[in-house]
């Protein structure tokens, strides 16, 4: 009787356990929506980025299908911009060049050349292999700037910021972060660089550069050369000319067509890049205002090719040489004046970028293009802004200010080539040595000069003298906009569907 009584106590357990135990349902696990921002960054990238196909988060089929998965991700980065860059293609190494803001305002300041700046391009280089102390070495002012009525002129040294040493510490915040500040001037002897007792204060303005350095005829022993000092691909109004960037080069050439040149020397070592448009322009302006012709084609990743050859045709992938500028809001059409030449020089360096190289490259199947100088950087890429629009009109998200310029193309010319990730090499080498520097313009100045040699048919090679200090940053490694090559046509923006 005890061991029944122990088996219906056991069996009691059995029957009372399971019910005392069993647990309330789990509630649902509930993913937070991810911020506008954070799908923004995520869309567009899946959308429209170049090596979209090369990055798994946005070619990641579970983010389509089920959104908690893709609020997940993008909740596990706290800042847009950290989300942005970890989902680029081996960025630093393949995209070297796209980028995010969080403030459209200031993106649309910077493509339309507007910044606050003193007004002049200079390159920093170290004294010595001993130390980090650096030397700032003017290039050129920009006219009617802070730096141009205080006196300073291109191959002018500085060494002192605010009575402070440049190192490759402090430069930065000295001379990009202080709107005012006073430069310490210094003389080269040969061996050091030593101070020369002159100061001058500058405050920055909003001002904008116009690309349009310099242009002239020179007489080289009978023959008439136009040279075009031009550092930038910029299309935007200018109050101050009253009128585009784009006609003020046009009106260049028509004055160089009336004062009858036979050669054109373009000089693009500074030039860092900038508008498609703009180059295009140039290019029809240099050779042909012919419209049949094609002057480059654009490759895009596998959606938007689908997307544009089945809603535009195989044609909406070929830049053609124009025969005028669109007329703005500003502005009427403009015929372009075109030289219509068979041979150009271009003088370029490793600062030469992205749209100058698109022009070299885009010309070359039609003419002689000598380029004189040292290799260019190597950019064959574009991009366009992308904001949050939220519809058809062009209505930004009032919500959050984010834009983003990612690569979204690549650029060949007319016969397909675009393998200059190396740069284009010059076939004349030539180089500014950086404490010698001779006014822009001046017939001796080396990479000029190498150019009129081999106008007159000089063919010794040019002295090429190597810099004795080790260059750092340049004003143009500074700028946001650096490098970059802008698609400013109005393009179709579709919706992501895979």
């Amino acid at each position: 009787m005890r061991n029944l009584k122990y088996l219906y106590a056991a069996l009691l357990l059995v029957l009372i356990i399971p019910g005392a135990c069993k647990k309330d349902p789990e509630p649902p696990v509930v993913i937070e929506e991810a911020s506008d921002e954070k799908k923004f960054i995520y869309d567009g990238l899946s959308t429209y980025y170049f090596w979209e196909k090369q990055v798994p988060a946005l070619t990641n089929s579970v983010y389509d299908s089920n959104k908690d998965s893709l609020n997940a991700f993008l909740n596990k980065y706290t800042d847009p911009e950290d989300l942005f860059y970890s989902l680029l293609y081996k960025y630093q190494e393949v995209d070297r060049f796209s980028f995010v803001v969080d403030d459209y305002a200031e993106l649309d300041d910077w493509l339309a050349g507007i910044s606050e700046t003193v007004g002049m391009n200079f390159q920093l280089y170290y004294i010595d292999d001993a130390s980090n102390n650096l030397v700032g070495i003017i290039r050129y002012v920009f006219k009617d700037s802070p730096a141009d009525l205080a006196g300073l002129k291109r191959g002018d040294i500085f060494t002192h910021i605010n009575n402070q040493q440049l190192t490759d510490d402090n430069y930065q915040s000295l001379l990009f972060t202080n709107v005012s500040y006073t430069m310490g001037f210094a003389d080269y002897n040969g061996t050091s660089f030593v101070s020369n007792g002159r100061t001058v204060s500058l405050t920055a303005i909003e001002l904008m550069e116009n690309p349009i350095f310099l242009d002239t005829i020179l007489d080289v022993d009978g023959i008439k050369v136009g040279y075009l000092v031009y550092n930038g691909f910029n299309s935007s109004f200018d109050i101050r000319i009253n009128t585009t960037y784009d006609i003020a080069l046009n009106n260049v050439m028509g004055n160089f067509r009336d004062g009858n040149i036979s050669k054109l020397i373009l000089d693009l070592r500074y030039n860092p890049g900038g508008f498609v448009n703009s180059a295009i322009y140039l290019a029809s302006m240099i050779h042909s205002a012919n419209p049949s012709l094609v002057f480059a084609k654009t490759q895009f990743n596998d959606f938007l090719t689908s997307y544009y050859l089945t809603n535009y045709g195989q044609d909406y992938f070929n830049e053609y040489f124009q025969a005028s500028i669109p007329a703005t809001d500003n502005t009427p059409a403009t015929p372009i004046n075109s030289l219509g030449l068979g041979e150009i020089y271009v003088i370029t360096s490793s600062e030469t970028a992205s749209a100058s190289e698109m022009l070299i490259n885009g010309l070359r199947p039609y003419i002689t293009v000598k380029q004189v100088g040292t290799n260019t950087y190597g950019k064959n890429v574009g991009s366009f802004t992308i904001k949050d629009y939220i519809d058809n009109a062009g209505t930004v998200n009032p919500r959050h200010k984010w834009a983003m310029q990612p690569v979204v193309l690549k650029i060949a010319n007319s016969e397909d080539f675009s393998d200059f990730t190396n740069g284009l090499p010059p076939d004349i080498v030539a180089r500014e040595y950086a404490v010698d520097l001779l006014p822009l313009g001046d017939p001796d100045e080396e990479m000029l000069k190498a150019c009129l040699d081999d106008i007159r048919g000089v063919k010794s090679a040019p002295l090429v003298r190597i810099s004795p200090f080790r260059s750092f940053k340049s004003t143009n490694d500074m700028s946001p906009m650096n490098r970059m090559m802008y698609i400013d046509k109005v393009l179709p923006l579709p919706e992501k569907v895979r």
